[in-house]
């Protein structure tokens, strides 16, 4: 790979590691420069968390040199990693709900009122921590406790955290699979801040669009091994899942069934739907068997619309109908009655308990179908075996379903575990917001698989995602929002990803 930068911040040499005899890492080599960005891509199990792992001293190494600003480095704990200037930002955020932010920012090393006495000197560490936030854009109070934090905050906590140790190499694990598309733009404008002040950010995401809009530099991991690391400019997503899996971005698409117009009943029909400010006369139509798309920019109203189909948001004006029968605004136990169902573009806040079991995960929205009349009891036997099956269908990867947190599946099986949860009732109209976001290539393939299957057995399926490539190989339509409008729609003859950018753009399309 070439750059403009001859040094590297962060150079490793032949990394490698196994866990009981198998082979996890073998012969990883990268380079990651200072005021740049490097993408790290690759499916779940390529070894993308190991090699950071093994980076930041959490895990030891089998073999293989690490070097940082041209010295060798041999962290045996975060400790040290964090020491030297190299700030680890998880998925799993570490903020401590029942500490103020000022006291998670200096929970290592707090300002000491006298020199070489254990006195905490709450104003130093008040005034510290005000300079600190403000270098990230984090408008809170520095007494205010995180638990009164959103996602996206903490995140900014922790990257503040990272700035009092003065870190000069930045490594983001899926920054964004929890946070608002607002949150998101925020982080990204403050890594382009970091790079531009020199230090090397290293950004493991599944967005592939996300990561090329980002990086400078990108590598691929695929078991174990490097096999791609190169500059970004002039990649497409194609390239990148070729490295990834072996095979080009059109083979994880299914082949559709065509189904006539005629045939397809209208399952969701919504006339002029308004809510002030937020939505304007938004009509559209799903039918039996039909996937349709919504694209859009950040901001556009995307998120909203879902949300007020399925009733968690009331609107002011229009109408929804399923299957004919009128849903009353903001009304969520009519719309399950009527057989819709919700994917949230939040699964881990919104979708799924997160320390509750995979099988209790599945089975929540299901209970009243396995319910005594009264509603007392509960056939643990037959809801467990539709469970059992469901799981299978959906190819779901977990230990024991009965004990086993969903907190410990990867992202991919625990949106199969949301996805499941609504299967189990059957519904005939299933709304999806963001059904991939924060899930690996092949997780994704299964997915998409299984939404064709959906869509070819009668059911109406409305996807809003951000991903373009998503929605060309997935629907038969797909509509553009724009400040909460419908702007412009798309049949599968015309799919074209320059025209769809433009109409979110506002710019003119042919029609």
């Amino acid at each position: 790979m070439t750059s403009s930068v001859s040094t590297a911040r962060v150079r490793v040499e032949r990394l490698a590691k196994s866990f009981s005899g198998i082979k996890v890492l073998d012969d990883v080599s990268f380079k990651a420069y200072g005021g740049r960005v490097l993408g790290v891509v690759g499916e779940n199990g390529s070894g993308k968390s190991t090699t950071m792992n093994l980076l930041t001293g959490v895990l030891p190494r089998d073999g293989g040199t690490i070097f940082l600003d041209g010295q060798p480095f041999n962290p045996s704990s975060r400790r040290d990693s964090d020491a030297a200037g190299v700030a680890f930002i998880q998925q799993e955020l570490n903020v401590f709900p029942n500490l103020s932010v000022a006291e998670n920012l200096f929970l290592l090393h707090p300002p000491r009122r006298f020199k070489g006495l254990p006195i905490v000197s709450r104003r130093q560490m008040t005034a510290r921590a005000r300079e600190l936030l403000k270098r990230v854009d984090l408008d809170v109070s520095p007494n205010a406790l995180a638990s009164t934090l959103s996602a996206g905050e903490r995140q900014l906590l922790e990257i503040a955290r990272a700035l009092s140790s003065e870190a000069r190499v930045f490594i983001f694990d899926e920054p964004t699979s929890s946070l608002t598309t607002r949150e998101s733009a925020r982080l990204f404008d403050l890594i382009r801040r970091f790079r531009q002040d020199g230090a090397a950010v290293l950004y493991i995401s599944h967005n592939l669009e996300e990561v090329l809009e980002l990086a400078d530099d990108v590598m691929v991991m695929r078991d174990g091994r490097v096999t791609l690391h190169t500059e970004s400019s002039g990649l497409s997503v194609g390239d990148l899942v070729l490295a990834m899996v072996g095979r080009p971005i059109e083979a994880l698409f299914a082949e559709r069934q065509q189904i006539s117009a005629a045939d397809r009943t209208p399952v969701l029909d919504v006339t002029d739907l308004g809510a002030p400010g937020v939505l304007r006369n938004i009509s559209l139509r799903v039918g039996r068997g039909e996937i349709v798309g919504i694209a859009g920019l950040m901001g556009s109203g995307r998120s909203e619309l879902a949300r007020a189909l399925f009733g968690l948001d009331r609107h002011q004006a229009g109408a929804v109908r399923v299957n004919g029968q009128v849903m009353p605004a903001g009304d969520v136990k009519a719309r399950l009655s009527a057989g819709v169902a919700f994917l949230t573009e939040d699964r881990r806040h919104e979708g799924l308990m997160m320390n509750a079991s995979v099988a209790d995960n599945l089975a929540l929205a299901a209970l009243p179908m396995f319910s005594s009349s009264a509603g007392l009891r509960v056939d643990d036997r037959k809801l467990f075996e539709a469970v059992r099956e469901l799981a299978t269908r959906v190819n779901l990867k977990s230990g024991d379903m009965r004990t086993a947190p969903v907190r410990s599946l990867s992202g991919g099986n625990q949106q199969k575990v949301v996805l499941g949860r609504w299967l189990l009732r059957g519904p005939s109209l299933l709304i999806l917001d963001e059904p991939t976001r924060g899930v690996d290539v092949g997780a994704k393939q299964e997915i998409y698989r299984l939404l064709t299957q959906l869509a070819d057995s009668g059911m109406a399926i409305l996807v809003i995602s951000s991903e373009l490539e998503e929605l060309i190989g997935l629907c038969d339509r797909i509509h553009v929002m724009r400040r909460g409008e419908l702007t412009a729609e798309f049949p599968r003859g015309r799919f074209d990803r320059e025209a769809l950018l433009r109409a979110a753009f506002g710019q003119a399309y042919a029609a």
